[in-house]
This record gives C-alpha cells, structure tokens and sequence, in this order.
C-alpha cells in the first residue's frame, strides 16, 4: 500500500517572521521588559536622587494646579516609578515620604488661610477655594499611587490611600477653622449675595463630602443644601417650627429691600383692579 502523501503546504516561517518584526515595528517596547524587574537594582540613593524627586514634582504640580486646568502630566512615568519603588521593598518609604509631603503642604495651606482672618468674604472664599483646589488634587494624585495603595496601604496597613489623604485636609486644615467658618457662613447666607450663592453651596457639599459630622455644628445651615440633615418632623416640635418660621418673616419684613406692599414699582399708567 502507499503511503500517504503528505499535501504540499507553502514554507510560511519566512511570512511568520516578516509579520512578527512587523508587529514588533508597530508595537511600542513596553516600559518593563517581563524579567526585566528581577534584574534592576533599586538603591537608597537612586530612590532619594531620581525616584522621589520625580514624584514629588507631579505631586507639586498637581497640588498647585488651578481648579479645571490641566497639567500635562505623563501617568504612564509616574505611575512606573512608584511600581519600581514598591517592587523594590521601598513601600514603607514612598508612603512616609508621601504622607509627610502632603501634610506640610496642607499645613502651609492652614497658614495661609489664617491672613485672611480680617475680612470675612475673603476667608470665605479662600476656604472654598483651597478646598476645592486639594480635592481636585487627589483626583490625580491617588491613580498615580495606585499600585502602592493596592499593595501596601490596603494589604499591609489595612487603610486606603485616598481617606488617608482626606482626612490630612480635616486634621491639619478643616478642623482648624471650621467653628469660624460656619459662623461666618450663617451669617453671609442672612444677607442676600454677601457670597454668592455657589460658593456657599460647594462650600457646603465639600465639607459634608469630607466629615458628615460637620453638620452638626450648625445642622440648620447643612440642612439648606444636604437633604436629610435634620431629624424628621415630629408632632412635639410643631410650636418650634411655627415660632422659627415667625421669626424668619419678622427678619424678612425687617429688611429695607422687602415691602409686600411697596407700590413704588408699579408703572403709572396702571390703577388697582377692583375685585368684585
């Protein structure tokens, strides 16, 4: 019997070749070869020289960045280092040299706040705005240490980066001026655009994002912008709503700008309507 005969296939190694190097042309090198990790070194001085400098300054850009503009920043570096760093058992380091950074600069940012004492629109203002300026921060500076939030902070520590971070802004910032804040906001909101009606309310909101429990400081002036601040409604504090609402009328009718009977406004060429 003949053996079979095995069908004739075109030699394709050639082709394979031609479109492997071709693919290899049109896809970028990635930044860590596999098994290029086992081999790098990582020492003390490179990090102190090159590592944490380099993250240090997009953490700086990021934190001194106006609120909605950009910065371009290069995450895909960044976020390169800090994955060197952390396979490297330099872990403990970049979080103590992260944290310590982020709590002198909030610390700064107390300071700064604190030359606005005398005008209070002003204090206002700033607050809101510093405030802003650092959570918008974070939204760029948590990705960037994601990698050592994942496998340090969270597995190790047993924490999360971002509260950890937030809660810098209250300790070292926030709580040092929150009783002088909210008296100055009750006040404002008593006069009629003293500050504009959205930087109370982001004001508001932000404070209430970071520490729920600032509400019950002044819960009246949360309860204008968060809903479900105050207790419900209940039969026994009847007469004390009907008394608070009395007493918001008397201050309505109190003020030069509020007349229900003001007919100064009324065009001349119009008479009363007589209503038979």
């Amino acid at each position: 019997m003949d053996e079979p005969m095995e069908s004739a296939e075109p030699d394709s190694t050639n082709k394979t070749n031609e479109s492997s190097n071709d693919n290899d042309r049109r896809t970028p090198a990635p930044l860590l070869r596999p098994g290029s990790m086992v081999m790098m070194t990582l020492t003390l001085e490179d990090y102190e020289s090159k590592y944490w400098p380099k993250l240090q300054g997009a953490i700086d850009q990021l934190l001194n960045m106006k609120p909605g503009a950009y910065i371009p920043i290069s995450y895909e570096q960044m976020y390169s280092c800090v994955y060197k760093c952390v396979c490297k058992q330099f872990s403990e380091r970049l979080y103590a040299d992260l944290i310590n950074h982020i709590r002198q600069h909030v610390q700064t940012l107390s300071a700064q706040l604190q030359t606005n004492m005398g005008n209070s629109k002003e204090f206002v203002e700033c607050f809101s705005y510093l405030m802003h300026q650092y959570l918008q921060a974070l939204g760029g500076i948590v990705p960037i240490f994601n990698y050592l939030n994942r496998f340090y902070v969270q597995s190790k520590l047993k924490k999360d980066l971002n509260d950890d971070l937030r809660g810098l802004f209250r300790v070292h910032f926030v709580d040092h001026h929150i009783g002088h804040l909210l008296t100055l906001v009750d006040a404002a909101c008593n006069t009629p655009f003293a500050i504009s009606p959205p930087t109370v309310s982001s004001l508001i909101k932000n404070l209430y994002s970071l520490d729920p429990e600032y509400a019950s400081v002044k819960a009246d002036l949360f309860a204008r912008f968060i809903p479900n601040v105050l207790p419900p409604t209940n039969l026994a504090s009847l007469d004390q709503y009907i008394e608070e609402t009395r007493q918001m009328q008397q201050q309505l009718v109190g003020l030069p700008e509020f007349n229900s009977h003001d007919n100064s406004r009324k065009r001349s060429f119009e008479d009363d309507i007589s209503v038979n």
